[in-house]
């Protein structure tokens, strides 16, 4: 396949807005499956996990390749909800263009907010397409406005609908002028009617305007009111996509099999292919100022990404990657740059979401499954063993919810740790920890749901049932004020003694983590030891103190110490660090923080003051409100996540089904000094009734 007709691109949008439905119809109409999956019934070819399936919403990430005319396009489908945003993540790390679905009637909704802002980080080019217009309440020029006011996205119309609601019968192609009916899979071309000339003679000189600002020809032609040809405004649109100064906007209804081959035509016409994209840039391995840049050809040295992993009850660990340059074939060797292993691929697979076609090679531009991989984790770079170079990674969101869970047999606790290591091996923003004084396996993640999904998982995937305890918040312990301190530890057995003294000072080091910073003069510490002492802070903080949560944003300055040629050791350093940290701690004003979520609420207007009231009764900080579209709005607030659980069925109780919120981590901010307290009492009682 030349690499001007491959497309890798992802559907992204808020939950409901109908991506799934439309990949389904793009997989029907590339002739990739014969029979339409619909998301209620739990069909949809890319739902294909069971709790995808009884939710009816989209989970992890699916991959599918598909032809359509010519070209091939590997094409990701991603979750909306926000529990599930390292999917979104990691898929817009590897795709080159985005389909951004939006709801006809709700238009910009709070998660599009969240992935459209996700692919500008990403610096993904992306055409919108807007769905349901046969909704009622199916508004096309509102939505197009929305775009342009909440998302500054330039949206320009390259089709309009004609009709909407019961009346949504086919759609305009303004650069074509012409008109295209639906009737069931079927569609035909027509003139435009007369009824509609003037919108289109209006639309179609808006996207002259528009795209006559990247390009002379097109602004003297504009300019001199004469007529611009299909092909040069096609040619200089796709340009101005690629360059993200435009967002074309398509419209149909995907349940309704309307406007999905157009859809097709535009990712084929706008969105870019590998070569459109260019070169790749990569750091060295041993010099991070220094970088490679690798094409998108097989003559460039072998350099790829690792971007999803899944354990195949078939065929073992799935690794997916995204290859950037190079020739990659069965049996080959690579290198894992970025944990320095050696590789040897096993077999190389073509996804089609739950199927796979093993294939004996492939090259640049290419998603595609490999199996045997035994290092290699989400975010790895895999490049060429004589051409080493890391890539950039994938950004990973905190964990802010936990869960505490043990086996419902006691049997089972080795079957729970190799299903708990196989899921957190698949899904990086899901950690778990082990508490040896309670025997609880902890399980953290990005939301409630998030939590849900994995104990069902367990159960379903890995046959392993557990009793889960309630969710609780994923505090973090800091301190606010600089001090120095000092501990000498001696002890004396019958054999070998330990001997260890340290001096260090402990300062905030807000937002930027731990540092460790050796100021030792004249080897009054042994060079061996210095890592002893990291190491004793390290352990300490990890297990926290006031709440037994991690300790965050310390720096430690280790300024003097002493050591004893004999009874001086790693333990004995190690020992003496943690105590003199804990000391150290207690003096320097700790504070325990909190996560505080973004949550962000569309509502209709009457419902406006309840909402803020309860709010503020869940300590929250209202920050912005804004009309959302006629008759309702749109709330930014701050609130902690420990008055966040079980909002989903209050807001619906109190709005009757009517409001809808997104919830995403913030930031993580001190507690009061009276609900520090509080915290800390409840933890400790916690801790005392298990003990």
């Amino acid at each position: 396949m030349p690499l001007n007709n491959l497309r890798n691109i992802g559907i992204a949008a808020h939950i409901d807005a109908g991506k799934t439905t439309v990949t389904e119809r793009i997989l029907f109409y590339t002739g990739t499956t014969r029979k339409m999956g619909e998301v209620h019934n739990g069909q949809a070819t890319m739902d294909f996990m069971k709790q995808e399936q009884e939710r009816g919403i989209t989970i992890a990430s699916a991959a599918i390749t598909c032809n359509w005319k010519g070209a091939q396009i590997n094409l990701i489908d991603t979750p909306g909800h926000v529990d599930f945003t390292i999917e979104v993540e990691r898929s817009l790390r590897v795709i080159d263009g985005l389909i951004a679905v939006f709801c006809a009637v709700s238009g910009v909704e709070p998660q599009s907010e969240t992935v459209w802002h996700q692919a500008d980080r990403y610096k993904v080019p992306r055409i919108a397409f807007i769905n349901k217009m046969d909704r009622v309440g199916a508004d096309f020029n509102e939505a197009v406005a929305m775009l342009n006011r909440h998302l500054d996205a330039n949206a320009v119309p390259f089709q309009l609908p004609m009709g909407a609601e019961e009346g949504f019968t086919g759609i305009i192609d303004v650069i074509g002028q012409k008109a295209i009916l639906f009737d069931g899979t079927e569609c035909t071309v027509t003139g435009i009617p007369d009824a509609y000339q003037e919108k289109v003679r209006e639309a179609r000189s808006f996207l002259i305007e528009k795209i006559s600002e990247f390009d002379d020809t097109v602004m003297e032609l504009f300019l001199e009111d004469k007529e611009v040809n299909e092909d040069l405004i096609m040619k200089v649109a796709r340009q101005a996509t690629l360059k993200m100064m435009i967002t074309p906007v398509f419209c149909g209804a995907a349940y309704k099999n309307k406007g999905i081959p157009q859809l097709l035509d535009a990712v084929t016409d706008y969105l870019p292919s590998p070569l459109d994209v260019g070169a790749v840039v990569g750091t060295d391995t041993d010099d991070p100022e220094k970088s490679h840049t690798r094409y998108p050809s097989t003559k460039s040295p072998f350099a790829a990404l690792a971007f999803k992993l899944i354990h195949d009850p078939f065929v073992g660990q799935q690794t997916f990657i995204r290859i950037y340059s190079g020739h990659l074939t069965n049996g080959m060797a690579v290198l894992n740059s970025t944990r320095g292993k050696q590789e040897r691929i096993g077999r190389i697979l073509r996804i089609h979401a739950k199927d796979r076609e093993e294939i004996s090679e492939a090259g640049p531009g290419e998603i595609v499954a490999l199996i045997g991989m035994k290092f290699t984790k989400t975010g790895d770079s895999m490049c060429d063993p004589e051409h080493p170079l890391l890539l950039e990674s994938i950004q990973v969101p905190l964990a802010v919810v936990e869960l505490k869970i043990t086996p419902a047999r006691r049997t089972d606790q080795g079957k729970l740790g190799e299903a708990l290591n196989k899921l957190s091996s698949e899904d990086p923003s899901f950690h778990v920890s082990f508490n040896e004084e309670t025997g609880e396996t902890i399980i953290a993640g990005m939301g409630e749901l998030h939590l849900e999904i994995i104990v069902d998982r367990l159960l379903h995937e890995h046959k392993v049932e557990v009793n889960v305890g309630e969710p609780s918040v994923a505090y973090r312990e800091t301190i606010t004020s600089e001090v120095e301190c000092e501990y000498r530890h001696v002890k004396q057995t019958g054999g070998k003694g330990q001997f260890a003294q340290t001096l260090f000072r402990l300062e905030p080091n807000e937002s930027k983590g731990y540092e460790f910073v050796d100021k030792i003069k004249g080897g009054a510490i042994p060079l061996e030891f210095i890592p002893s002492v990291d190491k004793g802070i390290r352990k300490t903080m990890s297990d926290g103190i006031l709440t037994g949560f991690p300790i965050v944003d310390v720096k430690i300055v280790l300024l003097d110490g002493k050591y004893h040629p004999v009874d001086s050791s790693d333990l004995a350093f190690q020992t003496c660090a943690s105590i003199c940290f804990r000391q150290g701690f207690m003096k320097a004003h700790p504070i325990v923080m909190e996560p505080v979520m973004k949550v962000e609420i569309n509502t209709p207007d009457e419902y406006i003051g309840e909402i803020v009231g309860n709010l503020n009764r869940r300590r929250g900080r209202v920050e912005s409100m804004r009309r959302f579209r006629k008759g309702s709005q749109k709330l930014v607030s701050i609130v902690p996540l420990s008055e966040m659980f079980g909002y989903a069925n209050h807001l619906r109780n109190m709005t009757s089904g009517r409001a809808s919120f997104s919830m995403d981590f913030y930031k993580y901010l001190p507690v009061s000094k009276i609900l520090q307290e509080e915290i800390i009492k409840k933890l400790k009682e916690k801790k005392d009734g298990r003990s």
